[in-house]
């Protein structure tokens, strides 16, 4: 009797045992969790790696990506081109290859379109203001605001707080020029003392003096230069900035268009 007694309260501690070894890190994972969660539960943002179609939010909806289709003005070189010597400017895309295609996720808008538009130069040598988002990309003389030179801005009050995801620019295109520090900022307040993001920065020796930037400057086209956001990026204030050209020292715009979905 002593000995079954014994051997059941053998078989109990072992029991036991096994039980509080199936408590450790492992077994404080969920198995039905999905791998996109984090260890609160929460989602976490992905993006997908092959196709580049879809993007995951914060609540794990997908957003569809589809190609935005940007109206382009006529294409106008005119004149004598200046020569650009300049140490870093992309090159041009060879003949007759095609303009890479731009996605967004789909229900993206200009949400600069017809906003309203300030600058460090609130009385351009040339055009107005409201100019830099009233839907004309022209490279016609009459369609550019000249905002002088040196190192001027022109920023958007996008009216709303928005995920944004690209922006597009036209500074003057009617010669073969490139613009100089082109950089582009996104803030929460006008001020840009709140939640500052610079999302793109052609600045390569930091004559700006807003740090070193990565991107490589380009040639101006009618095409205009679209500027992919890194993702997560939101504000309601988008400020570019630039210092003069390598045909003269001055700063110009044609069309600002600020591509993303506002946020709810």
């Amino acid at each position: 009797m002593k000995n079954k007694k014994l051997l059941s309260m053998i078989a109990i501690t072992l029991v036991a045992g096994m039980m509080i070894a199936g408590c450790g890190d492992k077994g404080d994972q969920n198995p039905n969790e999905p791998k996109d969660q984090d260890g609160g539960g929460n989602k976490v943002q992905t993006n997908t790696t092959t196709g580049g179609d879809t993007t995951k939010t914060p609540t794990g909806s997908k957003l569809k990506k589809v190609v935005l289709d940007l109206v382009l003005p006529k294409a106008m070189f005119k004149g004598t081109p200046v020569p650009m010597n300049e140490p870093n400017i992309a090159p041009g895309r060879a003949k007759g290859q095609e303009r890479a295609v731009i996605k967004v996720p789909e229900g993206s808008v200009n949400l600069a379109l017809k906003k309203p538009v300030t600058s460090n130069e609130p009385l351009p040598v040339v055009g107005d203001l409201e100019m830099v988002t009233d839907g004309d990309k022209s490279g016609e003389d009459g369609h550019n605001v000249d905002i002088g030179f040196g190192k001027k801005w022109v920023q958007i009050d996008l009216g709303l707080n928005a995920n944004i995801y690209g922006v597009s620019v036209w500074h003057y295109h009617g010669q073969a020029r490139a613009y100089r520090d082109v950089i582009i900022e996104v803030a929460d307040d006008e001020d840009f003392t709140q939640n500052v993001q610079m999302v793109y920065n052609s600045d390569h020796d930091n004559s700006y003096g807003k740090g070193i930037g990565e991107e490589m400057g380009y040639v101006e086209t009618n095409e205009g230069h679209y500027m992919y956001c890194p993702k997560g990026t939101k504000g309601r204030y988008v400020r570019l900035h630039s210092q003069g050209n390598t045909s003269n020292d001055q700063n110009h715009y044609i069309e600002v268009e600020v591509y993303g979905i506002p946020i709810k």
